[in-house]
């Protein structure tokens, strides 16, 4: 290739990459409810739209719903417990709970805009104050915006993987490099739905020393061969269980 296109390129590459930092500053925002600074490029309506889009789904790929009114009613009331005695209250977001039918898979998660799951094997362990626990952190993930969090991360990477492909052979590089910024942040979301599960829980005046029990349900469930922390995107749980004591003090002196 000439060196007239070779400029040609690097200059269309840097170019991108600039458009990608651009982008990325222009959506700094400070959540309310957490006060951290995150980069965004999406509204909580829509958050609330993808989350209502994407349930059903959700639930299929997991057997559908549980068939027991009683069991969801129960979900139903300890998550809007926590909703209601909490800043969760004073978000935008709609939230749902829901028990989902998969009795094999131990597994609680949330979509954006505050639809929330759990999986009935893992439902089927827990008290009600370990379910709080449960619930607590999935409504710190919508309040934390992690879901948006990451999509907007996931763009940032994916345009800067562009720009340093067209400048040069970089691209996977950078791809690579995005995929590891993005499992690091991962954990730190984790952590931060650990906290704020337990200030819920003290909110909602339940032991937030149950959230302990829960680490250990689901370090059991792992077993002895469970991925070490550096590979997944959830800390080990013993540092989860050091974190969550660490917040109990801080909010409840305990």
């Amino acid at each position: 290739m000439r060196r007239g296109s070779w400029r040609i390129r690097i200059l269309i590459g840097l170019a991108i990459v600039a458009f990608a930092f651009i982008r990325r500053c222009s959506n700094q925002e400070e959540n309310p409810y957490t006060g951290r600074v995150q980069n965004i490029n999406m509204t909580a309506e829509q958050e609330i739209a993808i989350g209502l889009q994407s349930a059903p789904e959700m639930a299929q790929q997991h057997g559908g719903l549980y068939p027991d009114e009683r069991m969801q009613a129960l979900v139903d009331a300890v998550g809007k417990k926590l909703v209601n005695s909490s800043i969760a209250r004073e978000t935008p977001y709609e939230y749902d709970f829901h028990l989902l039918a998969d009795d094999q898979t131990i597994n609680a998660f949330a979509l954006p805009g505050g639809q929330c799951f759990i999986t009935y094997a893992l439902f089927s362990q827990l008290t009600e104050p370990q379910l709080a626990g449960v619930l607590g952190h999935e409504i710190g993930h919508v309040i934390g915006r992690h879901s948006a969090e990451r999509i907007a991360e996931s763009s940032f990477w994916q345009t800067l993987a562009t720009g340093a492909s067209v400048g040069g052979d970089m691209g996977s590089v950078v791809a690579g490099i995005g995929q590891n910024t993005l499992l690091k942040n991962g954990r730190g979301d984790e952590l931060e739905s650990d906290e704020l599960g337990v200030l819920f829980m003290i909110q909602s005046g339940y032991d937030p020393y149950e959230m302990i029990k829960v680490m250990e349900i689901l370090k059991a469930a792992a077993g002895p061969n469970r991925v070490p922390e550096f590979q997944s995107t959830h800390p080990d749980p013993e540092n989860r269980i050091e974190k969550i004591k660490e917040a109990i003090k801080k909010y409840s002196g305990r």
